[in-house]
């Protein structure tokens, strides 16, 4: 009996011991220990077939090409051909000449204006004039008296000095009424006229109404305003980089949403000497032919250019990574092979950016879990007793 306790107890002993051996070589995968990665020449080596290898995706940078460029703009009235007309004397409106949407030649009157003060003017220049001719009498007389040797030619030379600054007061005071529409009579009516040939684009006066001297400058309509609308003014809001782009004589393209399909040449005139403290951007001029008026002023449009790119390559924007004030971002060298590289930015875009140095055509850039890599890197420099922080390599 004691035999067969014996080998029965050694029999159960023996199984259990293959069990638990069994049960040691059928250890889950997980539980299982995953080499880390190593740092070398500040590069971040993965051993083949490393789980985290899945996770990192690349995309190889291609050679940029010239990008197009849309920027906000609006449509103005080209200053160099519009008159804004203000009052300049006070009065009241008797007469309207001219509406809005009217074509009208150099001198031609818009409308008319009773002003005692402008008829002062006038009195003024009646006066001036009556003078001069005064004095003109008296210089012809004392010419008379001079060649019959009855008067001192200090006498004559007198009545000659009168009758010349006589006469230069009334070319003053009659210029000054005829600038504004007047002549030698009194008749206090102020006629408000167009020094340019163009188009009635506003009109801010009614008849009957009172007007000032007054009522001009900055935030004050005027009464009229008169442009050639076949020729505009469109101001474009510009970012600092785009400057380089967009000297004077650079055509750009203009699409407004009101006419869509449509694109509308322009031509950089010059821009703005400052940044706009609200926008950040800068204004930059440009000239829009519309011989057919199909813009209008106070348009808002979409200015689109090409610019150059150069040498530059493209690369996904979710690939760089911005530490302090330099960009970098990891490249795959080889197989499970990474390192940080310094780039420098051409053009930052929603989706991609161009990049000036750092990177070549064909470079592998990781554009997923990036973040990844910096963590084991700094994991990696970290067990190598290195600086903790990630110094990107510089293109050689």
């Amino acid at each position: 009996m004691n035999f067969l306790y014996l080998l029965r107890t050694r029999a159960f002993t023996f199984v259990l011991a293959i069990g638990l051996l069994a049960a040691c070589k059928e250890q889950p995968a997980h539980l299982m220990i995953t080499p880390q990665p190593i740092i070398s020449n500040n590069q971040l080596r993965f051993s083949s077939g490393h789980p985290q290898l899945a996770l990192l995706q690349t995309t190889p940078a291609v050679a940029g090409q010239d990008l197009s460029v849309e920027l906000p703009a609006k449509l103005v009235w080209n200053e160099e051909k519009t008159q804004r007309i203000y009052p300049a004397f006070s009065g009241r409106v008797t007469q309207i000449k001219a509406d809005v949407g009217q074509s009208i030649s150099l001198g031609s009157v818009l409308a008319q204006i009773a002003s005692p003060e402008f008829g002062m003017a006038q009195a003024e220049a009646a006066r001036a004039k009556s003078v001069y001719e005064l004095t003109q009498k008296n210089a012809r007389r004392q010419q008379e008296l001079l060649d019959a040797g009855i008067v001192a030619r200090k006498d004559w030379e007198q009545a000659i000095s009168d009758a010349d600054a006589a006469a230069a007061e009334w070319q003053r005071a009659l210029a000054r009424t005829k600038l504004y529409g007047g002549g030698a009579d009194v008749n206090q009516l102020l006629n408000l006229t167009s020094t340019i040939s163009g188009v009635v684009v506003e009109r801010n006066l009614n008849p009957g109404q009172e007007v000032r001297a007054d009522m001009s400058g900055p935030g004050i309509p005027p009464l009229y305003v008169v442009t050639d609308p076949t020729q505009l003014w469109a101001l474009i809001d510009a970012r600092e980089n785009d400057l380089a782009a967009l000297t004077p004589k650079t055509h750009v393209e203009l699409m407004v949403a009101s006419l869509p399909n449509q694109t509308f040449a322009a031509q950089i005139i010059t821009s703005a000497d400052a940044i706009d403290a609200n926008t950040r951007t800068i204004k930059v001029r440009a000239s829009v032919q519309n011989t057919k008026k199909l813009l209008k002023g106070e348009m808002l449009a979409t200015a689109n250019f090409l610019r150059p790119m150069g040498d530059s390559v493209i690369i996904p924007s979710s690939a760089v990574f911005l530490r302090g004030a330099s960009n970098y971002v990891f490249i795959q060298t080889a197989a499970g092979v990474f390192e940080p590289r310094n780039i420098k930015l051409l053009y930052e875009g929603p989706k991609v950016v161009y990049v000036s140095e750092g990177l070549k055509v064909g470079d592998l850039v990781v554009t997923q879990n990036g973040l990844l890599l910096e963590r084991e890197l700094r994991n990696a420099m970290e067990e190598a007793q290195q600086s903790p922080l990630i110094q990107p390599k510089a293109k050689p």
